[in-house]
């Protein structure tokens, strides 16, 4: 479990959800599985720790770290299965420093 955090992206080895500051602002945060919501760095952190503990699908209601993962998913206002709906669709942009990355379609416009 390893989530990097550079100055302009955040990625995990357990997923392929990324995080990256928005375009045109130094102070807001884009995570790829909640397309269209700014957040700050500390939100972006939690978003992309929540991929990273959910990413490989193992975790449901019984788990022992349900309880972290709810409490995560509250503080970016989601339940955390609304949170694990949402990480379902796929990376909505390349991913930090990964070559298996999904191409971003807003480049190719």
């Amino acid at each position: 479990m390893t989530v990097t955090i550079l100055d302009d992206g955040m990625n995990s080895d357990r997923t392929l959800h990324t995080a990256r500051l928005a375009a045109g602002d130094r102070h807001s945060w884009e995570v790829s599985w909640m397309p269209g919501r700014h957040m700050n760095r500390n939100s972006a952190i939690t978003a992309m720790m929540l991929a990273d503990v959910m990413g490989p699908g193992d975790i449901d209601a019984g788990h022992r770290l349900w309880p972290h993962v709810s409490g995560w998913a509250a503080e970016l206002a989601l339940t955390a299965p609304d949170a694990l709906t949402q990480m379902a669709s796929p990376p909505r942009w390349a991913n930090v420093g990964r070559g298996d990355a999904i191409a971003d379609p807003e480049a190719a416009e």
